[in-house]
This record gives structure tokens, sequence and C-alpha cells, in this order.
């Protein structure tokens, strides 16, 4: 299956100029979603690794269907205000805009090896916020899987530390 069939641009979201790449109609057929958390647990199967952390929203919906068929934990990163508990925070630029995430504090532990999952990889910018709260909190990245990487954006230059694999690339 085609997943790059599901996917749809559209054009001057959030602000003009930008394609957002949308995939909410992957989401709604079945089929699709299934094979897209499929082919997803066959890439992270790659890494040794306790814990998935994803940031809200998207991140979500495919972290927590491979969390649970891997057998893994699942650490949601949300926007700040969100979490109820004391967190670590980032800071970080968007390609179009600035933005901050937060993680509770106790969520990562000392030595805990932690994949990162997200729908799309753009600037590699909220990825690497991420990363680096996971090292704040004694955790290590064992990897990065994304569904979409822009590529013609140059994330892995931000990210050239870290292994990333990403099912579809534009």
């Amino acid at each position: 299956m085609d997943l790059k069939h599901f996917i749809r641009d559209i054009p001057d979201f959030p602000k003009p100029g930008i394609i957002f790449k949308d995939v909410t109609p992957l989401l709604r057929d079945p089929e699709a979603f299934k094979e897209s958390i499929e082919l997803l647990k066959n890439a992270a199967s790659f890494w040794d690794f306790d814990l998935i952390v994803a940031p809200e929203a998207r991140g979500f919906i495919f972290a927590a269907p491979l969390a649970l068929e891997m057998g893994k934990g699942f650490i949601p990163i949300r926007k700040p205000g969100k979490l109820p508990y004391k967190v670590i925070s980032k800071s970080y630029s968007l390609e179009y805009g600035e933005a901050a995430l937060e993680m509770h504090k106790d969520a990562i532990v000392e030595r805990n090896k932690v994949l990162i999952l997200d729908d799309v990889l753009a600037t590699g910018g909220t990825i690497k916020a991420i990363a680096e709260m996971i090292e704040e909190a004694g955790g290590e990245v064992a990897g990065i899987l994304t569904l979409i990487e822009l590529s013609f954006l140059e994330p892995r230059k931000k990210l050239k530390d870290y292994q990333v694999k990403a099912l579809i690339t534009y």
C-alpha cells in the first residue's frame, strides 16, 4: 500500500507559503492507518528502547497504538500549561514561528532509552527540543522515527547526532 496516496497537501496553512502535509485522510482509512502502524513497528524494531515519546497532537495518534503494539511505555509531550505535575520545558523554532513544549520531570529516568515519534519531521526544531528534554532528564535518545520527512527543509542537519528514519520522504 502506498501511504503517500493518503497524504493531502493543504496550501497556505498555517500561514501563506507553507504547504501542510495532512495525515487525516490516512487516519480516516482503517487499512491505511493499520498499515502505517505496522510499518512504524517494523522500522522501530531496529532500535532497543524502553519508551516512546511523542508531541501533541498528531504524534500521539501514531505513538499510542505503536507503544501498545510493541509493549512500550508512552510519554506525552505537551504544549505549556497542559501537564499537571512538575515539568521540563523547552522553547524552539518552527518553520513558521516559535513554540515551547513540556514533559513531566519524572517521565524519564536515568538510562531510559527513548524513541521519539512524530507524524512529520519538518525543520527538526520540535524533535531537537524533545531530544534535549530527554537528555536533560537523564535519558538516551535511541532513535527518531517519523511517518513523513520534509527533506527539502534539511531537518537532519539539526539532528545529525541521532539516527533518523522516515516512512515517507518529500
